[in-house]
Parts: structure tokens; sequence; C-alpha cells
């Protein structure tokens, strides 16, 4: 037994690693200063006996050591980091997780692959951060667990430390339950869930969907419907739900079920959007790209998921059918590349590169390229500059959990107009009222929304703005970690 009284489990680390001018390793703040890292960090702001879990890359199996570091900021916490070979990371995340798991949870059961999972090496890896989570936690700390994959670690920690309070959040879809069951492991996955105190989504479609799962696989019974909170727009979009499941009871525990949309920085981007840094990087956006043109921006990465190929599609149909609009708008499609050696991001990578390219081949005149593509991680404070400059910003995924990028958006235009065009199959369109929401499935309602867009007179781009603009700001990334670890209130102020 540990001294901690909160810890969390996450596979990211909570800085990045690098090396200085001499070779030796220091701590890096993430690429990007808005989001979810920073405010989990924060958590252990206000206490000095946090642990935060994590994996590391190791050569050899034998470099088995759980390697556990002192870290001293925001204040002093302990960093435990699980040893994964490689063989385990590209088993446990790249096939099992991003083959099995992930097209699931999209609702794109044509892309799962069951065949190359190997399920022990999953359970091996849950297993070795719910061991370390159970070594650290003192009698009766707070557990919170986040993410699918590490879905079975509340159930290997329930069995060793009954004396544990354990919050789990989901930051992807939860899929209805007939895609759901597709899985062979479904009732394993869904009996640790259960073992959870609080079980946490972005929005009430997806709590509800778990909570489906949960009474017809394995039985657990459902607690009373309740109006869903008033952040969530109720009717009208295809994630709606106008009420939702308050908790389930399972095997004499009693499973508190919340929706929470993780929010963002909007006070940080708003600061940023008026540094010299970020105003910078816009005078190269307006001279090198804008040029005088109506800019649209898409940021996303690449997958499947994220509708990129619906988007250039839709894109190239605008200029099939508006001559007038060549020379006139500009398409900024940020898309950072995926990792190595993932078969189905490379096909897809591939093809939103040979359909830019037939887009610029076809439109493109001396002065004027209608498709600017880059796959690299822009850096944030560019990023912001994207926003700060972009008329329209174009989101359209075929499915996401919420997509932070919508939020982010409004925030950078607080005041200064601009049109964002949103999935109505992202989270976020249930909580951005104001945005422009379109069906990427349809070829109709794409045209339809990015001409709307395009033609939105400044002052309905402003009102629309300000609504979205106050919703972010009236739930940021704070309030959603609070609201989530609400039930423990000894670890709920992020400071």
């Amino acid at each position: 037994m540990g001294l901690s009284s909160f810890v969390i489990l996450y596979h990211r680390t909570p800085f990045d690693e690098g090396k200085d001018s001499s070779g030796n390793r220091i701590w890096v703040d993430q690429k990007s200063p808005n989001g979810i890292i920073p405010t989990l960090r924060n958590l252990f702001r206000s206490r000095d006996d946090g642990t935060w879990i994590a994996w590391r890359r190791v050569d050899h199996p034998e470099q088995s050591d759980v390697e556990r570091l002192e870290m001293a900021n925001p204040s002093p916490f302990t960093l435990s980091r699980i040893p994964l070979t490689d063989e385990q990371i590209s088993s446990f995340y790249h096939i099992t997780s991003k083959e099995s798991f992930w097209p699931i949870l999209h609702t794109f059961p044509t892309h799962f692959n069951v065949n190359n999972a190997n399920w022990t090496i999953f359970e091996e890896v849950n297993k070795r951060f719910a061991n370390a989570a159970c070594v650290e936690a003192a009698e009766g700390a707070t557990v919170w667990v986040h993410d699918y994959n590490l879905w079975l670690a509340p159930g290997y920690i329930r069995q060793q430390r009954p004396d544990l309070k354990i919050a789990f959040f989901h930051h992807t879809p939860f899929p209805g339950n007939d895609v759901f069951a597709i899985l062979p492991w479904r009732e394993q996955i869904l009996e640790s869930l259960l073992c959870c105190d609080v079980v946490g989504f972005h929005i009430p479609r997806y709590t509800e969907n778990f909570a489906r799962a949960a009474s017809t696989l394995v039985g657990a019974k459902r607690g009373p419907k309740v109006p869903v909170d008033q952040k969530f727009i109720t009717v009208g979009t295809a994630l709606s739900e106008g009420t939702v499941t308050s908790h389930l009871d399972h095997n004499g525990r009693r499973i508190q079920l919340l929706s929470s949309p993780v929010g963002t920085s909007p006070d940080v981007i708003q600061e940023l959007s008026w540094s010299a840094s970020v105003e910078s990087y816009g005078e190269m956006i307006v001279q090198d790209t804008k040029k005088g043109r109506k800019l649209i921006l898409s940021a996303s990465r690449v997958d499947y998921t994220k509708g990129n190929e619906e988007l250039l599609l839709a894109f190239e149909r605008l200029l099939e059918r508006r001559k007038d609009l060549h020379g006139e708008v500009v398409l900024m499609l940020a898309c950072v590349a995926a990792a190595s050696g993932m078969k189905i991001y490379e096909e897809t990578q591939r093809s939103i590169e040979e359909m830019a390219g037939r887009i610029n081949g076809r439109f493109s005149q001396v002065d004027w390229i209608p498709v600017r593509f880059s796959t690299r991680r822009i850096p944030y404070e560019e990023m912001v500059a994207w926003f700060c400059h972009a008329d329209v910003c174009w989101i359209t995924p075929l499915r996401d959990g919420l997509n932070l990028v919508a939020k982010e958006y409004a925030a950078a235009r607080r005041h200064r107009g601009g049109v964002l065009v949103l999935s109505e199959f992202t989270g976020a369109s249930v909580v951005l009222e104001g945005a422009v929401l379109t069906n990427p499935y349809s070829n109709r309602r794409m045209d339809d929304a990015i001409e709307s867009a395009l033609e939105m007179p400044e002052d309905e781009q402003r009102q629309r703005m300000e609504t979205m603009s106050a919703a972010v700001e009236a739930y940021t990334v704070k309030d959603w970690a609070e609201e989530q670890l609400a039930g423990f209130p000894e670890v709920a102020n992020v400071g």
C-alpha cells in the first residue's frame, strides 16, 4: 500500500521527454498549452502525494522495473512509468486498441479486425497499470483511469483494493449496443467498468449507449432517467438526448454515470490570440495563403473516421459549381500524419494526398493554389493564428467523440465573427449551438453547408459566434475535471 491519495492512469505522460544540449533527459511541456494534460497536472497543485502512471518504451523484456520519478511541477508528484517493449506496445496499442476497438467505438464495423489481436497481452498491460496503481494508492485513495485502452484496469484494481474509489473517463464515443456487442470480450470490458464508482462520457448519447449495453449484455440494473444538463442541445441533432440514465446497480455496487464534455482553456487561447508570436504567424498566413481571399480551415488527424476525403470531395464540387470562387477561396487542410506502421492510416493518408493533388491539378492558377495541405504537427501558437484568420472552420468527421478543434476555434473567434461548419456526428455538435451543422454522409448537405458558410452575413456570423463562445467559456476544461471528480471532494479542486 502506497502513500498517494490521488492516482491518475493515462497512457500519455504529463510532460514530453527530451534531451538537453548535453544529452541529459529533460521534461518539457506538451506542445499544446491548452487541453487535458495541463488540466490533469493541475489536479496535483493542491497536494504533494499524487501519482501519475503512464508507460515507457524499453528495448528488452528484462527491463521490467517500474520507473518512479519525482516531478516538481506544478507541485511535487510521482511519475510512475510501466516498462513496455515495442512488441507489447504494438500489440496492446496499435493492434488491439486501434484495429479492434477503434473501429467499433466509432461505428465502423467493416474496419474491425480481430485476427491480429493478442488479448493476453492486452490483459497483461492492463494488469501492470492496475498493479502499479495498487502499489501507489493509499488507503481509500481515488484512482482516475482514462480511456478505452485501459478498459480492464478498474476490474483488476477492484479485485486487489476494494477500499479504493475508482473513476473512469471515456474520451471516445461509446457505440450503440448492437455495434459494441461485436467485440468478443464485451462482457469482460463491461464487468471491469462496472467496478468503478463513476463512469464518465462526453455527452448523454454515449452514456445511454453504455447504460444499455451494461443492462442487456451483463444484467446491470438501470436507475431512473433524468433530464440532461442545460449545456446540451436536447432536440434536432443526430446525437441529441433529452434524458439520461443517472446510475447503474450491479453486484451490490452503484455506479454513477456522468455526461461531461471536455472543455478548452478559452482564457489561454484568447490571451495567445493577441500575443506577438501569434501575430507574427498571422502575418505569414495573410501574406502567403490568404492574400485577400476567404480562408477555410480544417484541422484533424489522418484517420478514416475524420472525414477528410469527404471534405475534399465537397470542396472539389464547390469549385466545379462556383467558377466565381476560383482564385477567391483557399482551403488549408492541416491533417497530422498517423504513426508509422499502421497500414489503414497509411492508405487513408495516400488517398487524401491524391485528392488534394488532383484538385490542385484541376483548378490551380498561376497565383492561386486552392488546397494547402500539411501533415506536420503545427505548433500551437501557429494553430491559434490559423483560427484567428480562418473565415470558416470546416470540421466534418464521420464520427468523433467530441472534437476540441471546434471549441478552440469558437474560443479564438470571440468578437471576431467567422463560421463553424460542424458534423452532427461529433460530440461537440450538442454543445455548440450556433454552428452550421451538416451531415458528412450526404453530398447535398455538405454542399449546402459550405456555401451557406461562405455567404453568411457578418451580423449573423457574430451572433452565432457569440453564442458558441459563451458556451465554451461557460464550461471549460477545468469545469470538466471538477464535474467528473465532484463525488470525490478531496481531489476535485483543479487549482
